[in-house]
């Protein structure tokens, strides 16, 4: 005998060429499962739901139990293929199928079919967001997962007299997908043992303090729960929520943004947020930054460093200065040396390796070219005063040796104190500043070059400023003919720094 009409097995249905008719997931699960062993392909199943009145009226529901025996021996039951093995799937399929299944989409049950049928032909690529199939798929659960967010956000319970029983709370909401069973768990854990109702406009759901109860529709709209409800717990929120609400950093964009606008329609505070736009609008919202602003400290106004120092006591001697961090890592702090009112004054970068052991400034390599160079321009070394823009060494460790480092601008502007101190003592004609350091340090400024500054006297502060290499630049310098160049353009330099103590200050250049 045939199955019973009002029960037939999913590939029956399939073979006489109606639709499997599904409601839930767990239908569409035992269906799928059938038409797998059946080895049925997606493109011979039609899917339906209970809904489509007029194309599957009449249509017997689908049934997840194995076709009878009197079914599987009815001479009119068409041969089938050998059955397959049931299949296995994954547990994260099968959670992402279940999400999915939650989404409204026409087609959402044949596609799920289709889905499940590549997996089980090998195709595992069906699960991956790079698959077409797996991106819609993945699709599908985000949308499902961002309607519970939404719904556990957006729903607003109010509150029944008590008199007239159970629930106590009541909620009217009209979700995008199903997700209503999956969120009443949630509100079951929030709201502990006071009863509650969630009204859909396709389902409802009740908490008794005890069982959840799933049911169909039993409110048309939103009205019909505000007839039987108190406004006081309303009236509450309503003026907790004009109390948080701030003008002065209301942005109507985000807010939209962050709230959807068929969101709003059901939402208590949406009958006063217009008019708090409003009023910022016109005005609230410079009002509302008036206690704001009071409570400001102030703007931070960028200044030079040197600028923002505190009055306090300077170090008397350099052994004591403390005014950056070189003086943590070097061995002592090197002054300058030479006559106490000597006309000639050089100024160095900083102190070397054995400049900073020895104490004592250009004794090394350095000094003694500096001391070739003085004698080849014609000048006594010991008529001159010589000192470092930056008094302490500044190093780097390279095996067992230590390497110079370039003053950083803030080390060489701390140590401008010590520097000022010098010029105001020996009060120099002639400053030669030997490199670019020196230079920047002697005329205060980061905006000069040594190229184009050689050879070319520059007047500051009442005395003469000439630029020449550094002795150190000479000693490092590959070749023998950049050598000599560069030993050369510091003779001439020097030279210069000589001749400029026969001409004023004040008298023009020719």
């Amino acid at each position: 005998m045939d199955a019973p009409a009002a029960l037939q097995p999913a590939d029956a249905l399939v073979r006489a060429g109606q639709p499997l008719v599904v409601d839930t997931f767990a239908a569409w699960r035992e269906a799928a499962r059938e038409l797998l062993v059946h080895g049925i392909p997606p493109e011979q199943v039609t899917w339906g739901t209970p809904h489509m009145d007029d194309l599957l009226s009449g249509t017997a529901p689908v049934s997840g139990a194995p076709p009878t025996a009197e079914a599987s021996h009815n001479p009119s039951t068409p041969p089938t293929e050998p059955l397959r093995p049931a299949p296995h799937i994954p547990r994260s399929l099968m959670e992402m199928l279940q999400s999915a299944a939650c989404c409204r989409v026409p087609d959402r049950w044949a596609f799920l079919y289709r889905v499940i049928w590549r997996w089980q032909q090998g195709e595992h690529d069906v699960q991956s967001p790079a698959d077409e199939d797996g991106a819609r798929l993945h699709a599908m659960v985000k949308a499902v997962h961002r309607e519970e967010h939404d719904m556990h956000a957006y729903i607003r319970f109010r509150e029944r007299p008590e008199e007239a029983g159970p629930p106590r709370f009541v909620a009217w909401y009209e979700p995008r997908h199903d997700v209503l069973p999956q969120v009443a768990e949630h509100f079951v854990a929030r709201m502990g043992k006071i009863s509650w109702m969630i009204a859909t406009p396709d389902a409802s759901v009740l908490w008794d303090g005890h069982t959840l109860h799933n049911t169909g529709p039993l409110v048309r709209d939103a009205a019909d729960l505000e007839q039987g409800s108190k406004d006081g717990g309303e009236a509450l929120w309503l003026t907790y929520y004009r109390s948080v609400f701030n003008p002065a950093r209301l942005n109507t964009e985000v807010m939209h943004q962050h709230i959807p606008t068929h969101r709003w329609k059901n939402l208590p505070e949406a009958k006063i947020v217009p008019q708090m736009v409003s009023a910022a609008a016109l005005g609230a919202r410079k009002v509302g930054q008036y206690e704001a602003v009071g409570q400001r400290k102030g703007t931070t106004i960028p200044i030079a460093p040197e600028d923002a120092q505190p009055d306090r006591e300077q170090p008397s001697t350099l052994d004591e200065c403390r005014r950056c961090e070189l003086w943590e890592f070097a061995t002592q702090a090197v002054g300058g040396e030479g006559p106490k009112r000597a006309k000639i004054m050089f100024v160095g970068e900083q102190p070397g390796d054995q400049e900073d052991l020895a104490g004592q400034p250009f004794v090394g390599p350095a000094g003694k070219l500096l001391d070739r160079v003085c004698e080849a321009a014609g000048v006594d070394r010991d008529t001159v005063y010589v000192t470092n823009a930056v008094k302490h060494f500044k190093w780097e460790p390279r095996g067992k040796r230590r390497l110079h480092k370039t003053p950083a601008q803030r080390e060489i502007e701390a140590c401008h104190y010590w520097l000022d101190k010098e010029l105001a003592s020996v009060k120099p004609t002639v400053i030669v500043a030997l490199g670019a350091t020196a230079l920047k340090s002697v005329l205060r400024t980061a905006n000069v070059t040594l190229k184009n500054s050689l050879g070319k006297p520059l007047r500051h502060e009442g005395r003469w400023v000439v630029t020449t290499y550094h002795p150190s630049y000479v000693l490092r310098v590959p070749g023998e003919d950049a050598k000599r160049d560069a030993f050369n353009t510091m003779v001439e330099g020097i030279k210069l720094a000589h001749d400029l103590l026969q001409r004023p200050i004040d008298v023009p250049d020719a």
